[in-house]
């Protein structure tokens, strides 16, 4: 019913819980999830998650928010991508400011070449992207645009952005993925945004540990949970749940090019 379009199922908390996070994912009606790479040391985890288990897949990237970490190559990226049959995304890879907000815009300038790096292996490889943007949406758009990202689109993941940062993904070819923060109380302008994507731009997610939606939240996030979301969504939206589910897990086998027949 439900797809997790992010996780990191890899992280240390779940590493004495992985029978029980599977075993609450299908209790849930949480059918696949999406285990997401956010540095080369720790990428051969994901790979095994999704190699192990039919139902989970992998992407291969480096997190902007890894600075002291071997930097991944175009040559690398793409090669991975196209040896391994379970990795179905390049990322999660974009520009994040928050974090470094202390720092000054020259100095962050390693950040947006690696996303460059990833957009290009993702053009190459012919597999999306996965981005990740905080307090940097110009900058991230910018790039997008500058390489040619709309060749080969993606998805905004736990976009928290505006409405005006949504449409010029969109207008690229970007879905955009809605986390556990939409259910918060504090988060009235992102209901609104959300409010305004169409359901066939739409994806949701976990990006578990993290984030856990209403009624979990301040508790160590799962897969399962991306439900809340899903149900939070359609009831904002004000269509039936079903509907919804089936339209996000339409778009997350096409956006990462998946046969649904064969999943």
């Amino acid at each position: 019913m439900f797809i997790d379009s992010h996780c990191h199922l890899d992280f240390p908390e779940f590493q004495t819980r992985l029978p029980e996070i599977l075993a609450n994912m299908k209790a849930a009606q949480v059918d696949h999830a999406l285990c997401i790479s956010v540095d080369l040391p720790d990428f051969p985890n994901v790979l095994k998650l999704a190699q192990d288990h039919p139902h989970l897949y992998a992407s291969v990237g480096v997190h902007p928010d890894y600075e002291d970490t071997p930097e991944p190559s175009l040559e690398f990226l793409v090669e991975t991508a196209a040896r391994y049959p379970k990795i179905v995304a390049i990322g999660e890879t974009g520009l994040d400011y928050f974090r470094m907000a202390d720092r000054s815009y020259d100095s962050l300038e390693w950040q947006r070449e690696r996303f460059r790096t990833h957009i290009r292996a993702a053009i190459a490889s012919r597999k999306p992207l996965i981005v990740h943007t905080r307090s940097a949406s110009a900058d991230t758009i910018r790039i997008l645009k500058e390489e040619g990202a709309d060749q080969i689109g993606g998805v905004m993941h736990c976009f928290t952005e505006s409405y005006e940062v949504a449409k010029a993904a969109m207008d690229m070819g970007f879905y955009i993925s809605f986390s556990g923060i939409v259910t918060f109380k504090s988060a009235k302008d992102l209901q609104e945004t959300c409010k305004r994507v169409p359901i066939d731009r739409m994806m949701i997610e976990t990006d578990s540990p993290y984030l856990a939606p209403i009624p979990y939240r301040g508790k160590t996030n799962e897969p399962a949970w991306v439900a809340k979301v899903g149900e939070y969504i359609a009831d904002l939206k004000n269509i039936p749940v079903e509907k919804f589910a089936d339209h996000t897990s339409n778009n997350f086998f096409q956006c990462f090019q998946i046969d649904r027949n064969l999943s």
